[in-house]
């Protein structure tokens, strides 16, 4: 409706014209707001610290639904059920995040959580949302029903369901509860707070419409109200209800289906207004989605109703609920512009099997190996692999340490440069960006390498990069020999990591940098190494972790990944003794390849394969 003069409804007389649409909507949430896109949803909180805490999950687009999801009216209903739940959902969690704390859980929720496998959170959350399922059907279905029910009994004249006037009530009733319940939600300071992010939410989407930059001052000066807001939704509901629970009462007695009896009458027309509440729904949607598509003041009168009641359910907002309007509102468009944008988690008190599961679902759709999330667990929590299948709860603390790994391993870094050492041979070994990180089948190169150095002998690591071979053969060895052990590598950088690497193990090794044997002086015993062996073809197809962080010069073997090994056996001979041995680790396929060079160029005695726990050719062991 139109105020005296023309004016338009309070707060609608600054919304300017809009260049630009979008379809993300939203609500608000404890302490935070939640948007959603075609692509995913983003659900910003504050926690109980003041800290923006942000949850992002991907959903399907229309698109890619089925098609008889997408049909009119139909659509209304999908939407409708899908922003129930989802918005459901997001409601329960923040309030997880909002609320956490950190005191030790009782007694009751330790034995919930190791013998039930639920925690009392989720009961509560379950008790929660059927209490408000069951208030808002109680609310406005049946009591209007009953109220008017009460109210023909005493006044014939009315008639009965099927007439206009019985409708009439009963769908004034409904608004009238409807108002009720939306002055009498005023009286509490936290959902008043709630309708101040309620607002946050619609000034930010407002504010990206008229084509201005999302900053805390532009948002501030956007309105309020908006055309696809929830509360618009549910008075267009309540109104399309009138009509539609008209024409089922109608039905009703001209169908003869009432009984006679109060109870069972009621009965029937309490469970059939039910059963077409999607249809009410359907149709309700398609209503507000027509208004919403023209911002002119013919329809002015159809949206009046849905601004005014705005007014209640939504306040000014101060900076830091814009903020978090803000950052919901840009996670949710950037995961509907990038496909690639990653999801997030709440850092929030969990079950461990919890936390688990969402970590591995996410890594998997990363197509990151899923057996990091229990890596990264283990580690956080200081326990074995094999007791993550035992429940406990995880703390907000415990659960943020973890998450900061988690998110970081999204990035493509791999997990040992985010903990910055790895286990090798029992020896803890640091690794960066600038070294390769040590694989487990390397293992089998140290406990080769072990066997043959006898006491008082040499070796030689060439391409030691963190120096994990040499030390940790160093370590071995110093049980119960004397051995002397050189390290060497053209990068100065991988060699103050195998420096530090010595020097955390106490390793007897000394590094020198050196292009393979330039630079190193003296015969050995014994040499090893583990040159870079990958096709230079091939480094593009290499999982991103490996491609994009570990460094290339530790990668890259030549055209056919054999350079390093060609260039060792020219120069091998003048850098061993008569009767020593040189161990090197290969790629797959590329052993046989190997003994061929050193026999033809090196001009070795023999020569022979070891294979690893998987049956592959990964040990050439040389002799001279």
């Amino acid at each position: 409706m139109l105020l005296r003069g023309g004016q338009l409804p309070p707060d609608r007389s600054d919304m300017r014209k809009k260049k630009q649409r979008t379809h993300i909507g939203g609500q608000a949430v404890i302490q935070g707001v939640m948007m959603r896109s075609k692509c995913g949803m983003a659900t910003v909180v504050r926690d109980d610290t003041g800290e923006m805490q942000t949850e992002a999950i991907r959903i399907t687009p229309p698109e890619q639904q089925a098609k008889w999801k997408r049909l009119p009216f139909i659509r209304g209903v999908v939407s409708f059920i899908s922003s129930l739940v989802l918005g459901m959902g997001a409601l329960m969690r923040s309030s997880d995040v909002a609320f956490t704390t950190e005191e030790e859980p009782s007694n009751l929720s330790k034995w919930m959580t190791e013998h039930l496998k639920i925690s009392v959170s989720e009961i509560l959350s379950l008790i929660s949302t059927l209490l408000g399922v069951i208030l808002a059907l109680g609310l406005f279905l049946f009591l209007p029903n009953y109220l008017t029910a009460l109210i023909a009994d005493a006044a014939p004249a009315i008639g009965g369901t099927g007439s206009i006037w019985y409708n009439l009530i009963e769908g004034g009733f409904r608004l009238v509860i409807f108002l009720c319940y939306i002055l009498f939600t005023l009286l509490f300071r936290s959902l008043r707070e709630t309708y101040q992010y309620h607002g946050a939410e619609h000034k930010t989407i407002n504010c990206y419409e008229y084509g201005d930059d999302l900053t805390v001052e532009n948002v501030k000066k956007a309105s309020r109200l908006h055309d696809r807001c929830g509360t618009t939704f549910i008075f267009l509901v309540l109104v399309v209800s009138i009509v539609i629970f008209a024409l089922v009462n109608w039905a009703l007695s001209a169908l003869n289906w009432i009984t006679g009896v109060e109870w069972a009458d009621f009965l029937i027309s309490f469970l059939l207004k039910l059963l077409f509440l999607p249809v009410v729904a359907g149709i309700s949607y398609e209503v507000l989605r027509l208004l919403s598509k023209t911002d002119s003041v013919l329809v002015l009168p159809l949206k009046a109703p849905g601004y005014l009641l705005q007014m209640l359910t939504t306040r000014e907002p101060d900076d830091a609920m814009i903020e978090c309007a803000i950052g919901a509102f840009r996670k949710a468009k950037e995961m509907e512009d990038d496909p690639s944008s990653p999801e997030r988690t709440f850092v929030t008190e969990t079950k461990l099997s919890k936390l688990l599961e969402t970590m591995k679902t996410r890594f998997e759709k990363s197509g990151i190996d899923a057996s990091d999330a229990e890596w990264i667990v283990s580690l956080n929590l200081n326990i074995l692999r094999s007791a993550l299948s035992q429940e406990r709860i995880v703390s907000r603390k415990e659960c943020k340490e973890i998450v900061a790994v988690f998110e970081e391993r999204m990035t493509g870094r791999p997990l040992w440069y985010i903990y910055g050492n790895v286990d090798f041979c029992g020896y803890k070994i640091k690794v960066d960006e600038r070294v390769l990180i040590p694989r487990p089948e390397t293992e089998l190169l140290v406990r080769q390498a072990t066997l043959v150095l006898k006491d008082g002998d040499s070796m030689l690591d060439l391409c030691t990069g963190s120096g994990a071979i040499a030390v940790a053969v160093a370590c071995e060895a110093a049980k119960n020999k004397t051995i002397t052990v050189v390290g060497s590598d053209i990068s100065e950088g991988a060699l103050e990591v195998a420096r530090e690497n010595a020097r955390i193990n106490q390793a007897g090794v000394t590094f020198v940098k050196a292009d393979l044997f330039d630079g190193v002086r003296g015969k050995f015993d014994l040499i090893t190494a583990n040159p870079p062996y990958i096709k230079s073809d091939e480094i593009a197809t290499l999982d991103k972790e490996v491609r994009d962080f570990e460094p290339r010069i530790a990668l890259d073997g030549g055209a056919d990944g054999l350079d390093y090994y060609r260039r060792i056996a020219e120069r091998i001979r003048r850098f061993i003794v008569r009767g020593g041995m040189c161990i090197m680790e290969c790629g797959e396929g590329q052993a046989q390849e190997i003994i061929r060079i050193f026999r033809e160029v090196a001009r070795c005695d023999f020569a022979m394969v070891v294979r690893d726990d998987f049956g592959v050719e990964r040990i050439v062991k040389i002799g001279f």
